[in-house]
């Protein structure tokens, strides 16, 4: 079996008693999650958005080699090998054959795969593997932005996976209009995508198989500033958190992301403790199932 290592991941020395100690790096044996580093943020620069956010999963690693206890509540979690990040191509379209062919190894080795990234863009590429395997798979995804836009960039995702992959319908959460044009929204609508307001009870949608992507800038920027696009009226933590434990516990989810932390500009790593956070929210979500 080959899996997608193809540059290693960047790990500082670790807390005494973090959780990361657990984190596998040698082999995925034993282990139900992969996670996978989307180190690129091209999509970012073509879409015109700060550049940075390819520098998100070694932030990630940093700020999760002091998160979380390996202790008793630890145990509980589900085993993680760390596949590596993907290096970038020369072009776009040739990073995103790569993602989508480590995402399949990954899948093809009985794991549950997670990513960090990295622009939102490369949430096309991921989920494009997963369409494969599940080809009646929804979209629910945490964004300020629709993301549907028709041009090249990280605000294309939803947009190519309903054209190209099937993926549907669209579900979006924190949606805030005046950031998005009424064309995209149109869009949006007349492809059978449906808005949840903030007021929603934490409750998946109804669907076979779902594919969840969460984009950091869903966030308000007084929590997440290390975001590609900030956000000043967003999320806090403690709502987010229940969202990705209740997606982490639905055996429907198929796949996780996490995307366009931008350590460039968050000042001592909070977003990147923040993303570290969701993860382990993911993960004891996902020991439910």
């Amino acid at each position: 079996m080959i899996l997608p290592r193809n540059t290693a991941p960047y790990w500082p020395v670790l807390a005494p008693g973090c959780f990361a100690q657990k984190i596998r790096r040698d082999s995925p044996r034993g282990c139900a999650i992969a996670l996978l580093g989307l180190p690129d943020d091209t999509g970012v620069r073509l879409n015109h958005g700060r550049p940075g956010a390819k520098a998100g999963p070694r932030a990630f690693r940093a700020a999760l080699a002091s998160s979380g206890a390996a202790g008793a509540g630890a145990d509980a979690r589900p085993r993680v090998f760390d596949a590596g990040d993907i290096r970038p191509g020369r072009t776009l379209e040739e990073t995103h054959r790569r993602v989508t062919a480590a995402t399949t190894a990954l899948l093809s080795a009985g794991l549950f795969p997670i990513a960090i990234g990295g622009g939102h863009d490369l949430t096309f590429p991921f989920i494009r593997a997963v369409t494969a395997r599940h080809p009646k798979l929804a979209g629910l995804y945490f964004d300020a932005h629709l993301d549907v836009r028709e041009t090249r960039g990280s605000g294309m995702p939803f947009r190519k996976l309903v054209e190209v992959c099937g993926l549907g319908p669209l579900h979006l959460h924190g949606f805030r209009p005046d950031v998005n044009s009424p064309e995209h929204l149109v869009w949006f609508k007349a492809n059978g995508g449906k808005l949840h307001p903030d007021s929603a009870k934490v409750a998946l949608p109804r669907a076979k198989h779902l594919a969840v992507s969460f984009d950091l800038d869903v966030l308000d920027a007084t929590h997440a500033p290390g975001v590609s696009a900030l956000n000043p009226a967003g999320w806090s933590v403690r709502k987010a958190e229940a969202w990705v434990r209740a997606c982490g516990a639905d055996p429907r989810v198929r796949c996780f992301d996490l995307m366009e932390l931008n350590p460039r500009f968050d000042p001592g790593g909070r977003t990147a403790r923040i993303a570290a956070h969701l993860f382990l929210s993911f993960l004891a979500g996902f020991a439910q199932r």
